[in-house]
C-alpha cells in the first residue's frame, strides 16, 4: 500500500514532481525508466512460492507500473491505484468490480457516451438495471435510490454538457443508501479536484488525457479511497487480465510531472477564449464552469481548486451546413475525438440526442472546444474567422 508520510503538507505542485519516485529504481536517475519483462527468474522454491504480483509475473504490472501508481494514490490520497489501457477500460472495470446480476445502479444522465453504452448493452446482459439521474438533483438523489442500489455513478463536469454536480450532498445520499460512489474525475484531474477528499470511493481517470498530455498514449487508472475496497477491486482487475505496458505507464509519470503547470495554462488560455466568445453574437452561450456567470460556477468555486482547457458553446440556430462551414477551415484548432493534450481541438457535438432524466437546460451544444497551450489570441482570431465563414453561409 501506498505511504503518504515522506510527502505530508506538500502543496499539489511539489508532489507531482516528486511522488512515485524512487532512486533505487531508477538507480539515482531522475526518472524511472520503462522497465519491460513479463517473466521473473527465481533463485529458490521457496522464493517462487513467497512471490506475488509484480514480482512473480510481468501481467502484474512492472516497477515502472507501480511507480505511477503510487504517485496517483498519493496525490488522491487513496489507498492504492491500478492502472488500465485506456480510460473507458478504467470505467468498465470499476463498474465491473461494483455489481452483481440484480443490481441496480445510477449513473448522472451528463456521462461520457461509452459508459452509457456499456451500462447499457454489457450491464444490462448481466441484470444490471440503469437509471439515469438528472446531474442536477443534487441530495434528491435520495429518492432515486433503491434497496438494490449498489452504485452511483457521475462524472461531473459532464461530458459535452459540463454540468457541475452537487458531489458531496449525492455522496452523502449514496453512502447512507449503502451504494458505492464513482466518479469519473478525468475533467478536473486529482490537482482541480480531489474527489477521495469529497468522499468518493473510486476515483477514475482517462490519463490518455491531462496526465500523459502530449496526445501520444492510451492510459487509464482508478483510484480508490480504502484499503479492503481496493483489494476486492484489484482482485477483480487481475482476474479480468488487464494489463499496462511500462512504456505507457513512463509516458504517464513522464506527463505527471509537468501536469500543474500545464493545466494553470490550459485554464488561463481557456478562461481568455471562453470569455471573447461570450461576447460574440453568433454565441448564445458558454458552458465552462471556471468563468464567471457561467452555468455551474458557483459550485465549481466551492469544491473545485482549478480548471481544465475544456468545455462547451452552443452557437444560435447554427445548422449542421453552418457548423461545417465554420469548423472545414480552422487554422489552429484540429478536429479530432480526444483532448487534454497540448494541442487545441473542437468537434461538433450533440449530446441532446440521447438525454433521458431532464432535457438539455441551454439548448443544443453545438461545440466541444478544448484550448491547448496555444496563444489565446492565436486562438480568439482563428474562432473568429470561423465564426465569419458561419455567418457567410447563414447569409
Amino acid at each position: 500500500m501506498t505511504d503518504h508520510s515522506s510527502h505530508t503538507g506538500a502543496q499539489a505542485q511539489t508532489l507531482v514532481t516528486h511522488v512515485g519516485r524512487d532512486a533505487k529504481l531508477s538507480q539515482g536517475l531522475v526518472s524511472i525508466p520503462p522497465y519491460r519483462g513479463s517473466t521473473v527468474l527465481f533463485d529458490t522454491v521457496e522464493q517462487m512460492k513467497g512471490a506475488s504480483g509484480h514480482r512473480a509475473y510481468g501481467r502484474w504490472g512492472t516497477p515502472t507500473n507501480r511507480a505511477l501508481e503510487r504517485a496517483l494514490a498519493e496525490l488522491e490520497g487513496g489507498a492504492n491505484a491500478m492502472l488500465t489501457p485506456s480510460g473507458l477500460s478504467a470505467i468498465t472495470i470499476a463498474l465491473l468490480a461494483s455489481v452483481k446480476p440484480g443490481d441496480h445502479i445510477l449513473v448522472s444522465d451528463s456521462v461520457y457516451p461509452p459508459t452509457r453504452t456499456f451500462c447499457d448493452t454489457v450491464l444490462k446482459q448481466m441484470g444490471v438495471a440503469t437509471t439515469y439521474y438528472d446531474p442536477l438533483v443534487g441530495a434528491g438523489i435520495k429518492d432515486l435510490l433503491q434497496p438494490n442500489t449498489s452504485v452511483v455513478y457521475t462524472e461531473s463536469p459532464g461530458s459535452g454538457t459540463f454540468e457541475v454536480q452537487d458531489i458531496p450532498a449525492i455522496c452523502a445520499a449514496a453512502h447512507a443508501a449503502g451504494a458505492r460512489f464513482l466518479m469519473d474525475n478525468t475533467w478536473g484531474t486529482a490537482l482541480c479536484f480531489n474527489a477521495l477528499r469529497h468522499g468518493v470511493d473510486l476515483s477514475i481517470h482517462s490519463l490518455t488525457k491531462y496526465v500523459v498530455g502530449h496526445s501520444d498514449a492510451l492510459l487509464g487508472a482508478i483510484v480508490v479511497r480504502d484499503r479492503e475496497v481496493y483489494r476486492q477491486v484489484r482482485g477483480f482487475h487481475g482476474a479480468m487480465g488487464i494489463t499496462v505496458g511500462p512504456d505507457d505507464a513512463f509516458l504517464g509519470l513522464r506527463g505527471l510531472r509537468t501536469l500543474a503547470v500545464r493545466l494553470r495554462q490550459h485554464q488561463e488560455n481557456a478562461l481568455a477564449v471562453a470569455q471573447w466568445l461570450r461576447e460574440q453574437p453568433l454565441v448564445r452561450e458558454v458552458l465552462y464552469p471556471a468563468l464567471p456567470g457561467a452555468p455551474g460556477h458557483e459550485l465549481w468555486k466551492r469544491d473545485f481548486e482549478g480548471a481544465s482547457g475544456l468545455f462547451g458553446v452552443i452557437l444560435k440556430d447554427a445548422s449542421d451546413g453552418a457548423v461545417a462551414a465554420m469548423l472545414d477551415g480552422m487554422r489552429w484548432f484540429g478536429m479530432g475525438f480526444s483532448w487534454g493534450g497540448f494541442e487545441s481541438l473542437v468537434i461538433p457535438v450533440k449530446p441532446g440526442g440521447y438525454r433521458m432524466s431532464s432535457p438539455l437546460r441551454h439548448g443544443e451544444a453545438c461545440l466541444r472546444i478544448h484550448v491547448g497551450l496555444e496563444h489565446p489570441q492565436d486562438l480568439i482570431a482563428d474562432l473568429r474567422d470561423g465564426l465569419q465563414r458561419l455567418q457567410a453561409y447563414r447569409d
